[in-house]
């Protein structure tokens, strides 16, 4: 039943897929204990120890049976998460409660679930990716030739394409998903390292047989599907793990940032709109208007994916010798949410380009409003050809170019650049010979070859690495 007298994380009750909330919810967290206290006590009996099959078929058989309720009372008592569930485990398995968690501490189950929860949400992230990406990458090749302004300082300059502006954002996109799917394909298993990481409490279980104390960690990590472990660790894993993948998602953040503003400019410029459904209101006040509020809410989770980023290089940094416990509210909520601020993102930057709307007669007449100015070094060169003098014919496009800039700024008329010049005799240049040097193709340069180039080079290549992560629910696109 809802409890409108409490917090509510917006995460999860706005932004975040089902499968991120569920990935990072209780119920996946400690049936993920208890499925580590099965491997640990399978592979601990395989090779050797006193633990029977019936033991480990009673324990597998309540991985997901769990008593919320109880395990919340004996945390009440224990004052210790990890004890409270074994106590739990153990009121449903009573024969084999003498043997969970034999020789392990408490990082054994937290730790480990912890990466097991990163790489799952890697998988996640990945998808989604690889999604949007072929969202841009459709959106490109579409537009690969429709020229547009381009934009430096955010003022008029050279022309591109509305296709090869997508590509600088699949670009950036391509290199967050290089690092996550190197991140994700190379992360390691805690394994199996005792109190300190010395092994020193295996290694007295096997009476000395370091041989089998080595087993026992690399058959539990590849049990819980890792090929590797780290090789040493402390109590914990280094939390320069943690450290590591939100940077990548503040990495990530950036791009889906810097893609949202670029669509918030765009609208206002009504280019290019983000999908806008008919009965979405813009404004309480204002009927007319059409806000970017995907872009808008995209921009704001970005943010909070960035600043987050900090905490955790904040805790790599301030771990004591072989671990402090300082690492472990501050875990808690700085990762899940930057994996669900993370998942909400891409799943939003899918629906916008998913739906975008390229007004290509707002688009063309931006262009014509501007052309004029960018085609005057043309002017001058084909006047050149017929006889002209290059330094008075630069001198009197001057001249005509800050008219007919006054004539736009100040007198809010159309430029009229080109009648001007038209007018001059000392260009000798008639109306339409001046039409034919404005045609936008002579100024895109390789725009569209470039933009065929990229997809076939880069894109394509990426995306089918990334074909094994599968892709997130059509469901989800809505926001």
């Amino acid at each position: 039943m809802d409890n409108n007298n409490e917090y509510a994380n917006p995460l999860s009750e706005r932004y975040a897929s089902r499968e991120m909330l569920s990935l990072f919810s209780p119920q996946y967290k400690f049936s993920t204990w208890r499925k580590l206290w099965c491997a640990l006590a399978e592979c601990e009996a395989e090779l050797g120890l006193p633990i029977a099959k019936a033991q480990i078929a009673e324990m597998r058989a309540n991985v997901d049976n769990i008593d919320f309720g109880a395990a919340r009372e004996f945390e009440k008592q224990t004052r210790h998460d990890v004890m409270a569930h074994i106590r739990a485990f153990g009121a449903v398995c009573p024969a084999a409660m003498p043997i969970i968690h034999l020789g392990a501490t408490s990082a054994f189950v937290g730790d480990n679930t912890d990466l097991i929860q990163t790489r799952e949400g890697c998988r996640i992230l990945i998808g989604r990716l690889a999604r949007l990406i072929a969202a841009l990458k459709k959106f490109a090749l579409d537009n690969a030739g429709l020229a547009t302004l381009g934009f430096t300082h955010f003022q008029p300059a050279q022309l591109t394409t509305v296709g090869k502006r997508a590509c600088l954002w699949i670009y950036d996109l391509l290199m967050d998903f290089e690092e996550l799917r190197r991140f994700e394909s190379t992360l390691k298993f805690r394994g199996v390292k005792g109190t300190t990481g010395t092994q020193a409490s295996f290694l007295n279980l096997f009476d000395g047989d370091h041989g089998k104390v080595k087993a026992l960690d690399k058959n539990v990590a590849r049990m819980m599907g890792f090929d590797s472990v780290f090789p040493v660790t402390g109590q914990t894993y280094t939390r320069k793990v943690d450290s590591q993948v939100s940077a990548i998602l503040g990495g990530l953040a950036q791009s889906l940032h810097k893609f949202a503003n670029d669509i918030r400019l765009l609208q206002h410029l009504k280019e290019i709109e983000e999908p806008f459904e008919s009965g979405q209101v813009g404004s309480s006040a204002m009927a007319y208007k059409r806000n970017p509020m995907r872009s808008e809410r995209l921009t704001a989770l970005c943010r909070f994916i960035m600043s987050s980023a900090a905490s955790p290089a904040m805790t790599a940094a301030e771990q004591w010798f072989e671990r402090t416990l300082d690492d472990s509210a501050n875990k808690r909520l700085v990762i899940p949410q930057t994996f669900l601020a993370a998942d909400a993102a891409l799943i939003i930057a899918a629906n916008v380009c998913g739906g975008l709307v390229v007004y290509d007669k707002v688009i063309a007449k931006h262009i014509n409003d501007e052309l004029p100015f960018m085609a005057t070094e043309n002017i001058i060169m084909e006047a050149v050809k017929k006889g002209g003098d290059r330094q008075e014919l630069h001198e009197r496009i001057r001249v005509h170019s800050m008219e007919a800039g006054k004539r736009v700024k100040v007198d809010g008329e159309w430029n009229d650049l080109l009648e001007r010049i038209a007018g001059d005799p000392a260009f000798g240049m008639t109306a339409g010979a001046l039409a034919k040097l404005l045609d936008v193709t002579q100024f895109v340069g390789r725009a569209p070859e470039q933009v065929r180039e990229f997809v076939e080079e880069h894109v394509d290549p990426a995306l089918k690495t990334g074909a094994g992560y599968g892709l997130a629910a059509a469901e989800d696109l809505r926001v």
